[in-house]
């Protein structure tokens, strides 16, 4: 009985181990490879305005208009919920400072650093640079656009 039940558990842990999607597998991120690169290509300054980069990702073009008050409050809850775990506004924490961050970098490379940041890790100057200097990649919170363009609105209000 013991070794049916052993066969048992090997077998199913077997199918389980093959089992996974065909999905195209996301950018896999290696901070020693990219701390590496960073140095060794560029000499970025993370606080320098970068603000014709505008990153990897579905962002392409944003036209920003006045503040939305309505969608700054979204902005608020959805940065309280996702984001300060790792970031404050003030400080540097896990993560960079974000006080000044919408001078800092153009509005789309915000959005894709948001919705993107496996991506961008691996290929965007800035978030190279970034990673290289907190040695933490930013986590991908499976926001959507709408969501992302709300803390944006939020950042907006907080320079």
């Amino acid at each position: 009985m013991n070794f049916k039940l052993t066969l048992l558990v090997l077998s199913m842990a077997l199918v389980f181990a093959s089992c996974g999607d065909d999905k195209k597998k996301k950018p896999s991120y290696n901070k020693s490879t990219v701390k590496k690169e960073v140095k060794a290509t560029t000499k970025l300054d993370i606080n320098a305005p970068s603000l014709d980069n505008k990153g990897i990702g579905p962002v392409k073009s944003l036209e920003l208009g006045a503040i939305d008050k309505a969608l700054v409050a979204k902005g608020k809850e959805a940065y309280k919920a996702k984001c300060t775990a790792c970031h404050k506004f003030k400080k540097r924490y896990i993560g960079p400072a974000l006080k000044g961050v919408t001078k800092r970098r153009s509005p789309e490379w915000i959005m894709n650093m948001i919705l993107n940041p496996e991506e961008m890790l691996v290929k965007d100057p800035v978030a190279k640079a970034l990673i290289a200097e907190y040695n933490a990649p930013m986590a991908n919170q499976q926001l959507t656009k709408e969501e992302a363009r709300a803390i944006l609105e939020y950042f907006r209000t907080k320079n």
